[in-house]
């Protein structure tokens, strides 16, 4: 059997028999989830500097003489083709990840989404090209979507075969972070480059700074990641002869595995993946587009409360190993579902004083002049209006977290070795690409279309907050049916590869 090993685990193979997740040195799982976790930073970088950058894109590559909103939901409906396309990618490389291995799988997926970036960043606008601008960043997004969708499956159950049974929550919450380590990237990356240069010049080229650097980030990561081995506990599998030669029915023609995902999805992971983008990109995009802060002012907001927030991912994921996961998911799909649309409501409060006494920093060219034009955009931190927003938006990143911390074991522990990757891709990222990456479009949409029907004083005063109605109801659809569903599952022996929930 050793002889007919393929190169993705035949270093595994000499130790697969022998290998005990829970006797791996701290040393070793921590080299793991750094290389696992650098690389998906970046591929999430990657992924949502189109959205940071939608309305600057819009006018360049979807016709500048569009009126701005159309140009804005244009390149929003682009961004979410992305979101379409990854339950698909999660199907294609969760079937090469089960049959194959984790490890090489990944590094396919960093290069693809690396590669796609780094493209984008070289289309000429839409003025020199015309349809074939949108067109290509069209099949760009989608290759990306294809990217991310077998990447997050891949990382994720990278480190949780690594990891020990009463450990798993607290280690996978570390790849947690890295969705929002990498939007906080890209946002730091885009304040920095439009700070560097006149306005005029940011919208005309600078805008493809964020997008070119990705390739010398992916080039990095990809000399991090190839250095793995491939996972024991999979090449375990592949030495006794336990790995699936058709994860996709195994998945989802097998009715127990075939339950598993639907719970897994309607669930969990739809409610998390509404959380997540209306707390913290949807947020981003309402304080610019409706409440019409600067971008730099958004920024800061947001990053203060991602900061604030980022432990808490680790919190809650590691208190996940001792109280479960069901109820720490449950109670933070049932708060975002409950105070998502105050907090907007604050945010708009506390932002109409804000815009109309801050007044705008001046664009600079030199150094000096940079760093004296950026003293008003920290100082403002200070100020009565910011302070509350942050906490507003802090609030919803903690749901984010309560969600989003434990969900990775959680669904590790759900599925057998054979078909892990593929059957916690799917519904991970249909809940997410399909449910949770429309929000920014449905959202912005649904506002958009109750302003212009605002009949009276009242009407105006709330409309703004109509395309919060989405992501509120499959927040509380979804914990009614994963608090009835849901079965607690928590410190499973991935050794003995039992795949039933356990209380």
């Amino acid at each position: 059997m050793e002889q007919r090993l393929n190169p993705p685990y035949a270093e595994a193979a000499d130790t697969a028999i022998a290998h005990d997740n829970n006797s791996t040195p701290t040393s070793k799982i921590w080299q793991v989830i750094t290389a696992s976790s650098v690389g998906t930073v970046i591929e999430w970088y990657d992924f949502y500097i189109f959205g940071s950058l939608a309305a600057v894109i819009g006018p360049v590559l979807f016709g500048s003489k569009g009126k701005p909103e159309d140009t804005l939901l244009g390149a929003l409906a682009v961004f979410g083709a992305g979101f379409i396309v990854r339950p698909f990618g999660a199907l294609f490389f969760g079937r090469i990840g089960d049959m194959i291995g984790r490890k090489y799988t990944f590094l396919v997926t960093l290069l693809l989404m690396g590669g796609a970036t780094l493209v984008t960043g070289l289309i000429p606008s839409y003025d020199k090209i015309g349809w074939l601008a949108p067109a290509i960043v069209l099949i760009l997004r989608l290759l990306q979507g294809l990217a991310i969708g077998g990447e997050y499956g891949g990382a994720t159950t990278y480190v949780a075969e690594y990891a020990p049974d009463n450990k798993r929550g607290y280690y996978t919450s570390f790849i947690q972070i890295t969705a929002t380590a990498g939007f906080f990237l890209s946002i730091l990356v885009i304040v920095i480059t439009k700070k560097s240069m006149p306005d005029a010049d940011f919208k005309d080229w600078g805008w493809r700074i964020p997008f070119l650097l990705s390739g010398f980030l992916i080039i990095a990561s990809y000399y991090i990641r190839r250095k793995l081995a491939e996972s024991p506990l999979f090449a375990k599998a592949k030495v006794e002869g336990k790995t699936s030669t058709n994860p996709l029915r195994d998945s989802f023609v097998n009715p127990v595995n075939r339950r598993l995902v639907l719970i897994a999805l309607f669930g969990v992971t739809m409610g998390q993946g509404v959380v997540w983008y209306t707390g913290q990109f949807y947020a981003y995009s309402f304080m610019q587009a409706t409440l019409k802060m600067d971008q730099v002012t958004a920024s800061i907001v947001l990053c203060v409360a991602l900061l604030a927030a980022a432990p808490f991912f680790v919190y809650f994921g590691s208190l996940s190993d001792r109280i479960g996961r069901k109820r720490i998911i449950m109670a933070g799909l049932l708060s975002a579902a409950v105070f998502t649309i105050p907090i907007f409501y604050g945010l708009k409060a506390f932002a109409g004083p804000l815009t109309e006494k801050t007044p705008a920093i001046p664009a600079t060219v030199d150094a000096a002049g940079q760093a004296v034009a950026a003293v008003p955009a920290v100082m403002q931190c200070l100020t009565p209006q910011l302070v509350p927003m942050m906490l507003l938006t802090f609030c919803l990143v903690l749901f984010v977290t309560m969600v989003y911390g434990p969900i990775a074991a959680y669904l590790v522990e759900l599925f057998p070795t054979k078909v892990r990757y593929t059957s916690l891709s799917v519904p991970y990222h249909i809940g997410n690409g399909v449910f949770g990456g429309f929000v920014p479009l449905i959202a912005t949409s649904v506002t958009v279309w109750a302003a212009k029907q605002a009949p009276g004083t009242f009407w105006k005063d709330y409309s703004s907050l109509t395309g919060l109605i989405y992501p509120v109801g499959i927040a509380l659809l979804c914990f009614f049916i994963g608090s009835a569903l849901m079965k607690d599952v928590r410190n499973v022996k991935l050794m003995d590869d039992v795949p039933e929930p356990t209380a």
